[in-house]
């Protein structure tokens, strides 16, 4: 049974790991330490997207309102405004595909600030996210070194995109938008990397040191949705294991 088979590989791998999978038609589900907390990465950008989708269609923030992104708030890796001279007057619709296609970590932290962190949060919990919270910006040293990391519960974040896949996150035009969003993902790697076949896969990714997680949908003619987390683990290996899986689940569920 491949679940098992599945189940095996990642007790064999170090560290703190673990994955969940929804069938998207049977809603059967399986995983490992899916209920755990593991350090967010960059997979924290897809709450904080769909937390602004949700204030936009309750008219409590337009996509349309600019931010001014000084020179100083830009970071380093991930994202594209660190490729504009100067400071940068962006819409929040374009801070949002920057973070979420581009993993732009400047945008990220930028509507962060704008928001809030606790109004982002108490929204979190209100998609019935528990374990799923922002504790510090991005690339915040000063805070990591007190022990405040972002967490994310995968279990939870694979509740989110099956509504996304149902269209029942907010309403059907909403999980339509966030759905293309996630599909034009630039990091693909993981979830994608080892499938040949042409298959949409909305997704979002996440990586740091010693850190590696993909969370999507994917399409194949039977959709499902897969989830993967590791932390203070061996990336090269996670990372085969997160494309191998999807391969084979897309092999037994694209027939």
């Amino acid at each position: 049974m491949i679940f098992t088979e599945i189940e095996n590989k990642i007790k064999s791998l170090k560290g703190h790991v673990g994955y969940y999978f929804i069938d998207c038609l049977t809603n059967e589900t399986h995983g490992f330490n899916e209920d755990d907390e593991f350090l967010a990465a960059s997979v924290i950008k897809f709450p904080i997207y769909l937390s602004i989708c949700r204030f936009v269609s309750r008219n409590e923030a337009s996509f349309n309102t600019k931010i001014v992104v000084k020179s100083e708030d830009k970071l380093p890796s991930c994202g594209g405004l660190n490729c504009f001279t100067g400071d940068v007057e962006i819409d929040i619709e374009s801070l949002c595909n920057l973070m979420i296609r581009l993993s732009d970590n400047t945008a990220t932290n930028v509507l962060i600030k704008h928001f809030g962190m606790d109004k982002l949060n108490n929204e979190f919990a209100s998609m019935g996210l528990v374990k799923t919270k922002i504790y510090r910006l991005l690339f915040d040293s000063v805070a990591a070194s007190k022990g405040l990391e972002n967490k994310i519960c995968l279990k939870e974040l694979a509740s989110l995109l099956k509504q996304i896949y149902d269209k029942t996150f907010i309403n059907e035009e909403y999980s339509t938008y966030i759905n293309n969003c996630l599909s034009e993902q630039q990091v693909n790697h993981k979830i994608p990397g080892y499938i040949v076949d042409d298959i949409k896969i909305a997704h979002k990714t996440g990586e740091d040191d010693n850190l590696t997680n993909d969370i999507g949908i994917v399409y194949a003619k039977h959709p499902f949705i897969i989830c993967f987390a590791g932390h203070d683990t061996y990336v090269p290996d996670f990372e085969i294991f997160m494309r191998e899986t999807s391969r084979d689940l897309v092999n037994i569920f694209n027939k």
